[in-house]
């Protein structure tokens, strides 16, 4: 049975007033009556559970949310999410804020973590752009002990307390993986469609599919990678010229978002003729209908909600200076085709 305040205060011959002085940190205790609350605290392994000390004290946990403002599904669903949440606070007693910023623009970024910082917050959770300016602005709020988590992509090389997200080099292996042997007797070239490379999860999943694809499938060559920015109709054109000027194309890797334009230059290929196996990420509405349909022939997931709960999970965390438990916040690779679907 875990030793409680009670059994301190018993061990040590004073008030339950004198250990939670003692505790906290807070004056108007004699040295030598603090030395024995202290004594006591060792000697019965006395482990403090903060979350419930603040629980206890009713204390609320400001996070700050930083989302890139973009029409793809994906991070629609991951605002709704960071939404959810934020009317659960007073559940989880959490008073979550929203911030957001325009997609791909890392000075926009950085500036948004640079005034945020100058707010009375507990923790940031943000989604990353490798660039130098945003990972010095995620150091100075470190430097000023609020915990960041990044969401979705990652910011390995900054200063950042965790990452909420896919392991997204293993999703782009996983990726290739299925399109080669999808392809399997087949030679020919494969198209990426990708939003930007500057964010890392869309440059770790290539680097992964590239991997696999030239390791294990000589017979497919990949072609340079389209950044469409995750837009729609830039998706569509750009996909429908490069299908027109190369015959050979027999595969798309689609790493990022902008799916619905990729279906529309899908459905049109397919009008003229051209079967294309494709790979994508994010199990949208409209992702869905084209695995039913055979647009799409497998896509890969990850739940924008468990992302979203993880990351204030770690915050809370962070914030109260306990340990994470990292299995807890492993984040699945999810892999859908159209027999599985939910």
């Amino acid at each position: 049975m875990r030793p409680t305040v009670h059994d301190i205060a018993s061990e040590a011959g004073v008030s339950l007033a004198t250990v939670d002085r003692v505790l906290n940190g807070r004056p108007g205790v004699r040295q030598k009556t603090k030395d024995k609350v202290e004594a006591a605290v060792e000697k019965l392994g006395y482990v403090r559970d903060v979350a419930a000390a603040n629980l206890a004290k009713g204390r609320i946990y400001p996070f700050t949310f930083i989302l890139p403002l973009n029409d793809n599904s994906f991070m629609q669903a991951l605002d709704e999410a960071v939404q959810q949440e934020r009317l659960r606070g007073r559940i989880d007693r959490t008073q979550i804020d929203i911030v957001r910023v325009p997609a791909f623009d890392p000075a926009a970024l950085a500036a948004a973590i640079d005034q945020v910082a100058e707010t009375e917050i507990a923790g940031v959770a943000l989604v990353g752009i490798e660039a130098a300016q945003v990972s010095a602005a995620i150091g100075r709020l470190r430097a000023r002990d609020i915990p960041v988590v990044t969401l979705v992509s990652d910011l390995e090389d900054s200063a950042r307390d965790h990452y909420a997200g896919v392991d997204n080099e293993a999703a782009g292996r996983t990726a290739g993986t299925l399109l080669g042997r999808f392809l399997t007797g087949r030679s020919g070239k494969i198209g990426i469609l990708a939003g930007s490379l500057a964010v890392r999860d869309h440059a770790n999943r290539l680097k992964g599919f590239r991997h696999v694809i030239e390791t294990g499938f000589p017979d497919l060559e990949i072609l340079p990678a389209i950044e469409a920015q995750d837009d729609s109709a830039r998706s569509r054109a750009m996909v429908s010229e490069a299908i027109a000027a190369d015959p050979d194309m027999i595969g798309i890797y689609s790493l990022g978002a902008g799916n619905r334009g990729l279906i529309g230059a899908l459905e049109t290929a397919r009008g003229n003729g051209r079967e294309i196996v494709t790979i994508a990420h994010e199990l949208s509405d409209h992702a869905r209908k084209a695995l039913e349909s055979g647009i799409f022939d497998a896509v890969l997931n990850q739940d924008a909600g468990h992302e979203v709960r993880s990351a204030i999970r770690v915050l809370k965390s962070r914030a109260d200076g306990l340990d994470v438990i990292a299995a807890q916040e492993r984040i699945r690779i999810d892999i859908f085709i159209k027999e599985n679907l939910p």
